[in-house]
């Protein structure tokens, strides 16, 4: 996926930070599968962990913990 000039993704947060969900980009399952975890526009996801690779990040997201792939972190635009 290619990243317009100033977009950060949810990959590029830091541990221990809080960022806001500002849109979902994907299509079809993918972005559905993203939804259905409770990351949807406007949501605050904190940032637990990061593996040495990069892969997966370890979030809490409405009170839950979640792991994600680098790809679908990808997907998620913050602000």
């Amino acid at each position: 996926m290619e990243k317009n000039v100033g977009t950060k993704t949810l990959r590029d947060a830091k541990i221990g930070q809080t960022v806001k969900v500002k849109k979902l980009t994907g299509d079809g399952p993918v972005k559905r599968r993203i939804m259905d975890m409770g990351i949807t526009k406007g949501v605050d996801i904190y940032v637990r962990k990061v593996a040495p690779l990069g892969d997966p990040v370890e979030v809490t997201v409405r009170g839950y913990e979640l792991s994600l792939r680098k790809a679908d972190a990808d997907m998620i635009l913050i602000g």
